[in-house]
């Protein structure tokens, strides 16, 4: 009686097992085909495509292609704007640099020397006239500025190697010329130069003279004297 029992026992355990699984193959199978509902696999044939295109279907939707004179003018009207374009920054560029170009600075206007007291001292001899402007101090130097001028008629030459400079002891002191001309020419306008005296002989000198012969003939002698020396 055990044993039919247990046999028993054990059909039942598998039938049940068998109808289990089938229950869940079922349910399995019917929930995996409402999934897949509506999805179709992919043509891969290439015929296929050129089929559809040949058979007119109007619900495909396709490429419209445009003819070749709107391509052109197309194609005109981007190469006419990109020309525009690049002019329109090339006169920018243009403005731009114009604009950062540093302009031009005005030249300072020469400004006279204001007159120094004493000055001018002049002298003249033979329609020739020699006349110290002023003396300042400058660049370990006393330098003179000095005009010349002929009214005469004659072309008068000079060597300003002859220009005597002496102070007010006798004594004799170098001297160097810068802008005098070599000669002045008859009814001439008027020379500017400058006299420049070391400083280190004016220790003790108060005033000094000037005296200029012309040359070759030195018959000719301007003296200008008691120039102030003031440091």
């Amino acid at each position: 009686m055990r044993l039919n029992s247990t046999v028993l026992l054990t059909l039942t355990l598998l039938t049940l097992m068998l109808g289990a699984g089938s229950v869940s193959a079922i349910l399995g199978f019917d929930i995996g085909s409402k999934a897949l509902k509506g999805v179709t696999t992919p043509d891969a044939r290439p015929t296929s495509k050129f089929a559809s295109a040949k058979s007119g279907n109007n619900s495909s939707t396709g490429v419209a292609l445009l003819r070749e004179e709107e391509i052109l003018k197309i194609v005109k009207s981007r190469i006419e704007g990109k020309t525009k374009t690049a002019k329109a920054d090339k006169i920018d560029d243009d403005e731009n640099t114009n604009t950062n170009k540093p302009q031009p600075q005005e030249k300072p206007k020469e400004t006279e020397e204001k007159p120094q007291a004493g000055f001018p001292i002049n002298a003249e001899n033979g329609g020739v006239s020699f006349s110290v402007q002023s003396a300042r101090f400058s660049g370990g130097d006393l330098v003179l500025r000095v005009k010349m001028q002929n009214k005469g008629s004659d072309t008068i030459r000079f060597l300003y190697s002859f220009l005597d400079v002496t102070d007010d002891k006798g004594r004799t002191l170098s001297q160097s010329t810068e802008g005098l001309p070599a000669e002045l020419p008859g009814n001439s306008s008027e020379f500017t130069g400058t006299v420049s005296i070391p400083t280190p002989l004016l220790d003790d000198v108060k005033k000094i003279s000037l005296a200029l012969t012309d040359y070759p003939t030195q018959k000719l002698r301007i003296e200008v004297s008691n120039i102030p020396v003031e440091r």
